[in-house]
């Protein structure tokens, strides 16, 4: 009993993964990879997913919905097998479609994990990596799940080299990043070749849903339920967040004496540009800082190893663009830094949650100049708080060591700064 006038425990409910009736060999990979209890999006759509039902998931990145999805594709395919032989190489059952080449891969590595006491194949396929390689696992293996990029599918879609025709799940992860990127043409086309919805079930998320966002799910789903999970802390309260007032010609040696501290173990640089990452890679470099590119003008076997190589504490800073930036999953990020402020509010909180993964705290640095402080007031809006606005400290803003690498002049072009020197093709997304 309580005491008089004391209210009692609020006890709330954590959703088991064992309270599911999932196949043994989908609960032994859960429990190898430590996982117990549902996040809020998985306790929330698992019981409409793995009844059958199409859904419209709304959560932010990091709270659980990707292995919310591969748990459902995994239990679909062990409950209604199909005989070996009666299966054809180029047809998938499951196709999992992400924006970007990161996340496609974070993805199919779940995917691995999970399916390791099933023995499921998985393949992906996204540009910037062995065209041939991919094609010959399309046209030779018997596919369970298929994740991928719209660029590369369609390229073998166009060449036959892969059918669609008998899915029975698909999963669209990320639609407003898909609409914001300009895939959704795209998008439209693989539908076409895919399995009507009412013979398929259709998971699509999402971590907003604008009304052009809400128009495309309710063509591509049947019947679909609807969650809405919003987290219990959005991510920038658990980050520390600063904002220094510096000038566009200061912002280099602020950065660099401040990743010079101790503290900074791990560090992401994000940029708005990929001709502010190769400055920044050039110079950091030169000042003996042990630092990386993730743009999409680098090469997708590159950024793999890369990726690896700031996870495994061989890079310290990582200088990232948004879009490069969106499938960087790692643990014990340290700092973040915004070189320039983000024009979009939900970007901020996306970069920001790069160094507050799994419950733990990080520190945002950001840096507001004479190009960027515009965009103070709707990130404070979106984030519901003030942020702390300062001058850099003496010491952050001492000289370099060495003197700065100004970039080379290029003969004019017709095109903007920072803009590649050919439009990548569809195939290299």
């Amino acid at each position: 009993m309580t005491e008089a006038g004391a209210e009692a425990p609020v006890i709330v409910h954590r959703t088991r993964f064992s309270e599911f009736d999932l196949d043994s060999s989908v609960q032994r990979a859960i429990a190898d990879l430590g996982f117990e209890f549902c996040t809020g999006i998985q306790a929330e759509t698992l019981p409409f997913t793995l009844a059958g039902k199409d859904l419209i998931g709304q959560a932010q990145t990091g709270t659980g919905k990707t292995a919310a999805f591969l748990i459902t594709a995994i239990q679909s395919l062990q409950r209604n097998p199909i005989a070996f032989e009666e299966r054809f190489a180029s047809e998938p059952r499951v196709l999992a479609l992400a924006p970007t080449r990161e996340l496609a891969l974070q993805i199919a590595k779940d995917a691995e994990q999970l399916t390791r006491h099933t023995g499921h194949n998985v393949v992906t396929t996204i540009g910037g990596m062995n065209y041939e390689r991919q094609r010959e696992q399309l046209r030779n293996e018997v596919v369970d799940i298929l994740v991928a990029t719209p660029g590369r599918l369609l390229d073998f879609l166009g060449s036959q080299d892969v059918f669609l025709d008998q899915l029975d799940l698909l999963i669209i992860d990320e639609a407003d990043r898909m609409l914001d990127m300009g895939f959704i043409p795209d998008v439209k086309r693989i539908l076409r070749k895919c399995t009507p919805k009412d013979e398929r079930q259709t998971l699509l998320f999402s971590a907003t849903f604008n009304q052009d966002v809400l128009n495309l799910a309710s063509m591509w789903t049947s019947s679909a339920e609807f969650v809405e999970i919003k987290p219990d802390q959005k991510t920038a309260e658990r980050v520390k967040q600063v904002v220094y007032m510096v000038s566009e010609r200061d912002k280099l040696k602020v950065l660099y004496n401040y990743v010079a501290k101790d503290q900074v173990e791990r560090a992401i640089v994000f940029a708005n540009r990929r001709d502010q990452t190769r400055f920044l890679d050039e110079n950091l470099r030169n000042q003996g800082v042990s630092v990386a590119v993730m743009s999409g003008e680098v090469a997708q076997n590159k950024r793999v190893r890369t990726l690896d190589d700031f996870k495994a504490g061989r890079i310290k800073v990582l200088v990232a663009t948004d879009v490069a930036g969106r499938g960087i999953h790692v643990d014990n990020v340290t700092h973040v830094f915004n070189y320039n402020l983000p024009e979009n509010a939900e970007d901020y909180v996306h970069r920001i949650g790069r160094t507050a993964r799994a419950g733990e705290s990080g520190t945002s640095i950001s840096f507001a100049g004479e190009d960027d402080a515009f965009a103070l007031p709707e990130i404070e809006k979106y984030i519901g708080q003030k942020l702390d606005c300062v001058i850099p400290e003496d010491e952050l803003m001492a000289e370099m060591p060495k003197a700065v690498i100004r970039p080379q002049r290029r003969p004019p072009s017709g095109s903007r700064s920072g803009s590649p020197r050919r439009s990548p093709s569809r195939s290299t997304q």
